[in-house]
């Protein structure tokens, strides 16, 4: 908003000017999301321990420690990121852009999704939220609308192309009826895995601040044609502002994390990880980095993979590979401290963010 107003007096003085440039208003968005988190945090932990009381239901079949040290602690701390991101966002991004609206879509959509699943939760006093099928449809259906507009809005060669890390030439068409069902998955597998990720304090907010400012960096470089031209990227006009977007959500995080950091006073709960997982995911289709978000994103791949494997190898021998999946809790199983893995976790993600990265310049 804040560019759309200003940015046209440019000429009557230099620092309306300031508002023409992304990093700016990037830098502009991070605060914006930190102070809105600050400011609000308090209130809004104050608010949903009235609301909730008893706090967030926690696995009876989780570890045994999450049973007496996490009784009593809120949930739906994800409407506070929300807030902060959205707000941050639409204060200091271009309006005009159709990719900001798309993904903010994406979030708040999936965001909803989560509400509706904590809400559940908290009044029936119980683990299981909305129905599996419901949940995931409703997903589908987020997904899908973004997609379409997505494949709309990306009005180029690229539009429904799948491109490759270390390949500069090398381009999958996937045609629209291919890349729509992929886009929708995207979403929704990286929605769900910062879901699974999220069950330590602080545990899956730190790794999806990394791979915001990742993407925060692939965004401002695929949208401008002399960096993507030197770095051999495919050049996709207008993502560029969705620098300011990723730049609120580190802000958000940030913001957050300062009341999820243990012992957190609240959790993000699935209004929280859901919306993160899928603006991430949203972010790789329009910059078409999908294959790189699993190389920045690893920890949330990890996370997911433990659980596949954990529920194939019982399905098919009766045995467990991990003690407890997804995976942070295996470690927990194994007398780990819950800061040790959090920290050890955040230390993982940070050397496959800046791999991630490194990809950028291998072609």
């Amino acid at each position: 908003m804040l560019f759309n107003l200003l940015a046209p007096l440019a000429g009557e003085s230099g620092v309306f000017n300031l508002f023409r440039y992304l990093t700016f208003r990037s830098g502009g968005a991070v605060m914006t999301a930190l102070v809105i988190s600050f400011i609000l945090g308090p209130r809004t932990i104050r608010w949903l321990k009235k609301k909730q009381r008893e706090g967030q239901p926690i696995r009876t079949d989780g570890p045994e420690s999450h049973i007496i040290t996490k009784q009593g602690t809120p949930t739906m701390g994800g409407v506070l990121i929300l807030f902060a991101l959205a707000l941050s966002t639409l204060l200091w991004a271009d309006l005009r852009n159709g990719y900001v609206w798309v993904v903010l879509f994406v979030t708040v959509g999936f965001g909803l999704v989560g509400f509706f699943d904590d809400f559940l939760k908290l009044t029936r006093r119980s683990s299981r939220g909305l129905p599996s099928r419901t949940k995931f449809l409703a997903q589908l259906l987020v997904g899908l609308l973004a997609s379409i507009a997505i494949a709309y809005l990306t009005r180029s060669d690229i539009a429904t192309s799948l491109a490759f890390p270390f390949a500069k030439n090398l381009l999958l068409e996937l045609t629209v009826w291919g890349f729509v069902p992929f886009s929708v998955f995207v979403m929704t597998a990286w929605s769900n895995a910062v879901n699974l990720t999220d069950g330590l304090d602080g545990l899956a907010i730190v790794p999806a601040m990394f791979a915001a400012g990742c993407f925060a960096f692939i965004a401002y470089v695929v949208g401008n044609t002399v960096f993507s031209e030197y770095l051999q990227l495919h050049y996709v006009a207008g993502s560029g502002e969705l620098a300011v977007f990723c730049a609120a959500m580190v802000g958000a995080g940030l913001g957050f994390l300062w009341f999820n950091a243990p012992p957190a006073m609240v959790f993000m709960g699935d209004t929280g990880s859901l919306s993160v997982g899928g603006a991430l995911g949203a972010m790789s289709v329009v910059t078409k980095h999908e294959i790189v978000l699993v190389i920045i994103g690893g920890l949330f791949v990890l996370e997911t993979v433990s659980v596949i494997v954990q529920v194939a190898s019982f399905k098919m021998t009766g045995k467990r590979v991990f003690r407890m999946a997804p995976l942070h809790h295996h470690f927990e199983k194994k007398g780990w401290a819950e800061p040790t893995i959090v920290i050890r976790f955040w230390i993982i993600a940070a050397i496959l963010a800046l791999a991630g990265l490194a990809t950028l310049k291998l072609r």
